[in-house]
């Protein structure tokens, strides 16, 4: 067979670029952001994948105007080029040393919904959940395909990779709900796309141009290769490697826009698209079926097929038992009967009835079919929904479990007939013993043959290296003798583009390479991905120099094998990027605001990263100056502490402590900010302030001398600074001990006496000593004032936290040895007590013994609700008068402490409570307090909180248990105040004794 005579392919030999002439004449060109600098080149180095090149630079176009813009000065400099949705891919397409043109900042409207067609037309920085959430408003439509990242994946990523997810089971692959493309060629044609007919073709001949030879290539192209294409391309649901040229085809409707997408950004870039929408089934039953092994499961798949399901999962019992040792989804798993693995099979019906119906048909088949151990039927939405975040949480569940090696995508894609898939997951599990990588979980898309795991893989050694390619050349050839596809889903990028040859022999692979030509002759679209691609253990993010070596740190982190595996801990999922907390979550609140890269938990993780390879090669890093950093300091300055990434993430990434250890380095012997000296030393100035809190006040709230104090302090003039108390909490109860000790029929309990709510709101803690005593419980505080020495952990003051939680644990030695549970109040604190930070922190000090102290404190400091809830289930107060209550969750509570006993006990109480999803306050302790910060805290506050607060009843308590929270709910001017549980409790007992 002869090739039509175009140019080699060039990508490896990509001129050198003038960044700094690039980089003006973007600016010139376009109005949204041109960054070249290095913290933002950090943050766009990696994607999910194994693979690591820092961009030339990266563009945000504010439309498609400056999309076409950036293009045109990227040829006429000849710099290399890409595009970029959520940046969550696994194959290494999303990096390269080119410049980048992230869509998801701004270019992702739905531009229109047509209910009666059943189409929409949205940008390629779409989010897939926004195009559903459109798409359900005209009809109950939506589009088929959605990925685990469904609530941050963009549209156009998923045109470039040809995404599924479990849903295209029903729906198809992204490539098959498409009508049609808008793209923009490297030389700048730019054209709608899609089925061309005869008469159409016609028509773009006889107009001419740069279009007229596109298509009359891409004819030609496919007059040559057709029966090879025919002959050569799987016939199989998930054939996603490779160009998608059999829809070229006459008999596929000579479909250009179909053809292009799965090519990664390699050939055009996606501008909109013109989606197919399918009516989202409303009745749904899910059948969880239980078998001995995966092997045995995978068996089973074609009978399950027959009944035409919605979805149709496979996961092994490894899956399960790793999101157990994190610590994940703990009220799903419970849902999922025991077994050596299960399908988790979905169906529909017009109404209820009708899928009952149809699970029973399912069931009856699979019991019919044998081997099945288990079985369960689940028709409750809330409920399949938790089961679905089972599956979903997969690939974070396996990447880092502890106490195991951190395994990595590089095989985590493969797909044959369903029909095949038990005789290859058999032959897969043997090639992973043989490696020595068989404590890789199996689980995917079974109903289509899709295959996904996560491989222990050495990265990090020359010898472990050559390991892994020789692993991934046998995989390869495996599954390929199946008759399978490389990729079922994700994409061939680095990781699996040089292994083309290996599925589809050299012929095809010239029509590929004939196709990319055809749209980008100079090799400038992502060159080194699927197509004359880069070696696929080249450009490794680890590579054989890693790791550097540990720096010494403050806190310890001993599942991370000391800091240097801090960075790593992030493999790039991206969930930080979703747009919003409807699901209960908390991560990440500055990038839910300001929607930057560098203020999602992934950012700051990804300049960590470089930071740490600066100090292994300052040649090969865009951040050299270690912990003097001032990029990684300014992405970590809007890092709110909140902890909500480390219940969020799945990896548990905790910002807030790799934030303290980053500032404590970053001042150590400088000056620091000023309200790291006010705010950061609260606990003594408030000691200080209780000598005179009437003259405290004052310096505070005056006018004129307030301006001066707030300046000195650094702390917004705007904020209204809290009043301390005219008696102190702590000042109050040992005075009262003095002359009143009650006994407690339940035992004796340590009321913890936070700074915030002893010196600021003591009538808090009044309330929870007679709530306490009404329980049966007798209260004690320490004997000697403490504190858990939060406010210098979150300001990087951490040799002072060190000596002031080392005097704390002291002073609680005594009642800790005597059994006792420490109640606490203020949720940031007792976390703090509950949550680690004392440990870590005390793991490297010279009094070895206090980190067991700490766990000690660890193991028995309750909230007050945990404490109701377990040890007084028959204290139950009733409120005579309430029409509810909202309830701001603390994001501590969120992340560290729980919620669910909150829960039980204002039920108990008859308080009909609603729980926000609501995220961060945007306070968080000194950080809202600061005037650089008051932007961001208060559009915090405005995304959830305040208009809920504005929205309420006179009569609708406010709840809030955060010291922090009810501060900001006051500075919203709504005139509502939030209350503590305890307060709501001690109004019930006044309700009761009436």
């Amino acid at each position: 067979m002869t090739a039509v005579g175009l140019p080699t392919p060039t990508a490896r030999r990509v001129p050198p670029v003038d960044a700094a002439a690039l980089e003006s004449a973007l600016r010139a060109a376009v109005r949204g952001g041109v960054r070249f600098d290095p913290g933002t080149r950090a943050l766009y180095s990696t994607d999910a994948s194994n693979y690591r090149q820092v961009p030339v630079g990266v563009v945000l176009p504010r439309d498609l105007d400056d999309v076409v813009a950036a293009v045109r000065v990227c040829r006429e400099h000849q710099a290399p080029l890409l595009s970029r949705g959520g940046g969550t891919s696994l194959g290494g397409q999303c990096t390269n040393a080119a410049v980048m043109l992230d869509f998801a900042r701004h270019v992702g409207a739905v531009e229109s919904v047509d209910e009666a067609e059943r189409t929409a037309v949205v940008q390629a920085g779409a989010v897939l959940d926004a195009v559903n959430a459109a798409g359900r408003e005209h009809g109950g439509l939506v589009f088929g395909p959605k990925p685990a990242t469904h609530d941050h994946c963009t549209i156009g990523g998923m045109l470039g990779n040809n995404s599924c997810g479990a849903t295209a089971q029903w729906s198809g692959t992204t490539a098959a709900n498409v009508r049609r493309m808008e793209i923009l060629t490297y030389d700048g044609e730019r054209m709608w796309v899609g089925p061309t007919s005869d008469d159409a073709y016609a028509a773009i001949l006889a107009a001419g141009g740069r279009r007229a030879d596109i298509y009359r290539r891409l004819r030609d192209l496919r007059d040559r290769y057709a029966d090879a294409i025919r002959a050569g391309y799987p016939r199989i649901p998930r054939r996603i490697s490779g160009y998608n040229l059999p829809d070229l085809l006459p008999e596929n409707g000579f479909n250009v826009a179909r053809a292009l997408i799965g090519s990664e950004s390699t050939c055009v870039t996606i501008l909109r698209a013109e989606l197919s929408l399918l009516p989202e089934p409303t009745h749904v039953c899910l059948v969880l079926a239980g078998y001995p092994d995966i092997v045995t499961a995978a068996a089973h798949v074609p009978a399950a097929l027959r009944h035409s399901p919605y979805v149709l999962e496979g996961l092994d019992h490894k899956l399960i038992e790793y999101e157990k040792d994190r610590r994940l989804n703990t009220v799903s798993i419970h849902e999922i009967p025991a077994a050596g693995a299960w399908l988790m099979i979905k169906v529909t019906g017009d109404d209820d009835r009708a899928a009952h119906a149809a699970a029973d048909r399912l069931l009856a088949t699979l019991r019919g079919d044998g081997d099945l151990t288990v079985d369960k039927v689940v028709t409750d939405t809330a409920h399949i929904k938790e089961i679905d975040s089972v599956r979903e949480a997969a690939l974070g569940a396996t990447a880092r479990v502890p106490g195991m090696p951190d395994t990595w995508p590089g095989w985590e894609d493969s797909a044959v007939a369903p029909d095949r898939l038990a005789a290859y997951l058999g032959d897969l599990q043997t090639l992973l013993r043989e490696f020595g990588y068989d404590a890789a979980s199996l689980y995917g898309h079974f109903g289509h043959g899709c295959v996904h795991t996560s491989i222990p893989f050495d990265l990090s050694s020359e010898t472990g290296i050559a390991k892994f390619r020789t692993f991934v050349t046998r995989a390869a050839a495996l599954v390929v003798s199946y008759g399978g596809s490389l990729s079922g889903e994700h994409g061939d990028g680095q990781a699996r583009g040089e292994l083309l040859s290996t599925m589809y022999g050299p012929d095809l692979l010239d029509a590929m390479a004939e196709f990319k030509r055809i749209f980008d002759p100079d090799a400038r679209m992502n060159p080194g991905k699927v197509i004359d691609a880069n070696p696929l253990d080249g450009q490794l993010r680890l590579g054989a120099g890693w790791p550097p070596a540990h720096p010494r740190t403050h806190f310890a982190f001993p599942d991370d094998g000391g800091f240097a595996g801090v960075p790593t801990r992030c493999f790039g999922v991206g969930k930080c990027r979703r747009r919003d907390t409807d699901d209960d979550g908390v991560m990440c609140p500055s990038y839910l605001v300001t929607r930057e890269e560098q203020h999602s938990t992934r950012g700051r993780m990804r300049l960590l990263f470089e930071m740490l390879r600066g100090s292994v090669d300052p040649t090969d890093s865009t951040i050299v100056d270690g912990w003097r950093s001032t990029e990684v300091r300014d992405a970590l300055d809007l890092c709110l502490a909140c902890k909500g990434c480390k219940s969020d993430c799945p990896v548990s990434v905790d910002m807030a402590t790799y934030k303290a250890e980053f500032l404590a380095h970053h001042y150590a012997g400088r000056v620091r900010p000023r309200s790291h000296y006010s705010l950061g030393w609260l606990p003594l100035w408030a000691r200080v302030a209780a000598l005179a809190p009437g003259a405290a006040n004052a310096v505070t709230h005056l006018p004129g001398l307030s301006r001066l104090a707030k300046a000195a302090a650094g702390v917004d003039p705007a904020r209204d600074v809290p009043r301390f108390a005219p008696v102190r909490f702590t000042t109050a109860f040992r005075h009262r001990a003095r002359r009143h000790r009650p006994q407690g029929t339940r035992g004796t309990v340590v009321l913890w006496p936070d700074t915030f709510t002893s010196s600021f709101a003591p009538d808090v803690a009044a309330s929870a000593v007679t709530v306490l005593e009404a329980a049966g419980f007798a209260v004690e505080i320490p004997p000697r004032p403490v504190c858990c020495g939060l406010t210098w952990m979150s300001t990087g003051q951490l040799g002072i936290a060190r000596r002031v939680v080392a005097h704390t644990l002291r002073t609680l030695t005594p009642q800790l040895a005597a059994g006792r549970t420490i109640v606490g109040l203020e949720p940031s604190c007792t976390a703090v007590l509950r949550g680690g930070d004392m440990i870590r922190l005390m793991s490297g000090a010279r009094d070895r013994h206090l980190a067991d102290v700490a766990e000690q404190a660890k193991a028995h400091t309750l909230t007050l609700a945990e404490l109701l809830d377990r040890d007084a289930p028959d204290f139950a107060p009733r409120l005579q008068e309430s029409s509810g209550a909202i309830v701001q969750t603390h994001c501590h509570q969120h992340a560290v402490l729980g919620f669910e006993a909150d829960t039980r006990v204002m039920r108990r109480i008859g308080l009909d409570a609603k729980v926000l999803d609501s995220g961060c306050c945007g306070l968080a302790g000194d950080f809202g307090m600061t005037p650089e910060h008051r932007d961001v805290s208060l559009a915090c506050a405005e995304r959830v909180l305040y208009p809920a607060v504005r929205e309420a009843g006179e009569d609708t308590l406010v709840l809030a248990d955060g010291f922090s929270c009810r501060v900001q709910i006051a500075a919203g001017r709504s005139g509502r105040r939030g209350v503590h549980l305890a307060q709501v409790l001690a109004a019930a007992l006044h309700d009761q004794r009436r």
